[in-house]
């Protein structure tokens, strides 16, 4: 025990060091969950631009590309559910066949990287409106600015989803916690007496949640509760380009199960 007599010597531990400790760890834990934040809220960014770029480029080609519009508009919404399938290892083939051509989906079949390949249809659209003459250099490369904003936006999602925070810092943290909490109470119980168990349950709740929290947001791609809501916002995506090309029986918008949306 670390409270007791032992050879005629009080064998005890004070509340100093764990002030020191636990103003470093609180310290390191912050970092942790703003690292995790940060990473939460620029997924939500680019999803926001990815909303905007997919707005620009159904607004582009509704006004000035030649012929139906109805193809390409749906496979700028193919793009986004394929780009949250890739991002959450999906299959993305019940969406593609509801938005793109039989021939653009069996093109896509048995590909790693679904979004890039409707990307690449989309672009081959473009290239060969310009080359018929039916769009203009200017108009062309504004319309494929928008498709690349749509990729430079995927493209730093998959920077988050394929760089996690490095492992070694999550568990050293992790362990730190816990020998943290275990100790705590021997460093307590000289000041506190009775209430050192309330006192360690708070801190170690606080702990506890505080590293949970940056555990589930650091993946802001997944399905637990407080990932980004990528089914919701990519059909909610697909209902504003939809919405631009004049239809009016569109999905309905997606509703919490469980008061959670995914």
């Amino acid at each position: 025990m670390f409270h007791g007599e032992l050879l005629d010597w009080k064998v005890t531990l004070t509340a100093v060091p764990f002030s020191l400790v636990g103003v470093a760890l609180a310290i390191f834990l912050g970092f942790r969950n703003s690292a995790s934040y940060d990473r939460y809220w620029e997924a939500r960014k680019l999803w926001g631009k990815l909303l905007t770029d997919s707005r620009n480029a159904a607004r582009q080609c509704i006004s000035f590309m030649p012929g139906e519009p109805r193809p390409f508009v749906q496979g700028i919404a193919a793009f986004v559910h394929a780009a949250r399938h890739q991002l959450r290892g999906t299959d993305p083939t019940a969406d593609m066949t509801r938005l793109l051509p039989p021939e653009v989906v069996q093109q896509l079949e048995g590909r790693r990287t679904p979004a890039l390949q409707v990307m690449m249809w989309l672009s081959a659209q473009v290239k060969q409106a310009h080359a018929d003459g039916q769009l203009s250099p200017i108009l062309a490369a504004q319309i494929d600015h928008s498709l690349s904003g749509l990729n430079d936006a995927f493209g730093g999602c998959e920077r988050i989803a394929y760089t996690p925070l490095p492992f070694t810092y999550s568990v050293i943290l992790h362990r730190t916690v816990y020998l943290y909490c275990l100790m705590l109470p021997f460093g307590l119980l000289d000041s506190i007496g009775f209430m050192t168990p309330l006192m360690v349950a708070f801190v170690a709740y606080t702990f506890f949640a505080i590293e949970a929290l940056s555990d589930e947001i650091e993946e802001p791609f997944g399905t637990m509760p407080n990932d980004l809501a990528l089914d919701a916002m990519s059909l909610n995506i697909e209902v504003h380009v939809l919405e631009m090309l004049g239809d009016r029986n569109l999905p309905a918008p997606m509703e919490p199960k469980d008061y959670l949306l995914t």
